[in-house]
């Protein structure tokens, strides 16, 4: 303690107090929250790591193939045998269904707030703040309120991963809504649309290369997180490193480094190749050539 200092802000006995009051009062609602997303995770680990390396393999280089063709399905394939060859396939299925599940709600959740955000001065000044204190706290600090809440295992690390990795879609969601055009928007107007329709057919179309960018940023903070959670007992390609941290195991720390790294090659390449093949994108790299 600081015997100089003039006055301290308790702010961590009332952060203590509200996190005690939420665990008592919302005890039930929390269990059900975990219920659902244990659920969940163990339906899309399932489906992920019963099938055969070369089933699920096939599937993954097939989905980079109709993304950006032979090139990436190659690369992708290549990759996919490393992470089996170094024994960490089933660690790798079990990371990519904590990022799919994560990305899910954080994408669900945050392009809704900025279409919100986008259409009211408002709501955009209050989430600013937000936005930058989500983005700018330790990804760690994330985990404790989370297993107070939830206990270790995998449903903490979802909680986790969904508010560390919302925030850009959030962000990039409002920037692309904001800079369409307002001459089309104006004339989707003139032409008597309702609100809602110039959001559906006109807004959201030509904002998608943007909203994509912005799910490719919430898969690739996802994956950051999920490898953190691994901290307090999520399932993945986090525990391993973890286990190499604590028992100074050199040899698996790079063999499941290296997984994460091919992991998030395949899915930055895959999420962005997507928001490419959109008609918007290509109408704008056609104007470019």
């Amino acid at each position: 303690m600081n015997d100089d200092l003039i006055f301290r802000v308790p702010l961590g006995r009332w952060v203590d107090t509200f996190v005690d009051w939420l665990t008592d009062t919302f005890d039930a609602f929390f269990d059900g929250v975990g219920l659902a997303l244990s659920w969940l995770f163990d339906a899309v680990a399932l489906l992920l790591g019963e099938p055969t390396f070369w089933i699920v393999g096939a599937v993954l280089v097939a989905a980079a193939f109709l993304a950006r063709g032979w090139k990436l399905a190659l690369g992708s394939l290549l990759g996919l045998v490393v992470i089996y060859g170094v024994d960490q396939w089933d660690n790798a299925m079990d990371t990519l269904a904590l990022v799919l599940v994560a990305s899910l709600f954080a994408v669900v959740i945050g392009i809704p707030l900025g279409i919100w955000a986008a259409r009211s001065s408002t709501v955009s000044a209050v989430l600013r703040p937000i936005l930058d204190f989500m983005q700018t706290m330790p990804a760690f600090v994330y985990l404790l309120p989370a297993v107070i809440l939830f206990r270790v295992g995998v449903v903490p690390g979802i909680v986790a991963t969904i508010i560390f990795a919302m925030a850009p879609g959030v962000r990039f969601t409002e920037l692309g809504i904001r800079q369409v055009d307002k001459e089309v928007v104006e004339a989707g107007h003139a032409f008597g649309a309702s609100p809602r329709r110039i959001l559906r057919q006109i807004q959201i179309p030509l904002a998608l290369p943007t909203i994509m960018a912005g799910i490719n940023q919430v898969i690739m903070l996802a994956l950051s997180m999920v490898v953190i959670a691994g901290m307090v007992g999520a399932p993945g390609l986090g525990q391993p490193v973890v286990q190499s941290l604590q028992s100074v195991q050199i040899g698996l720390g790079v063999e499941a480094g290296l997984a994460v790294v091919i992991l998030a090659m395949y899915l930055d390449r895959v999420t962005a190749a997507l928001g490419d093949r959109s008609p918007v994108a290509r109408a704008l790299k056609l104007r470019a050539e």
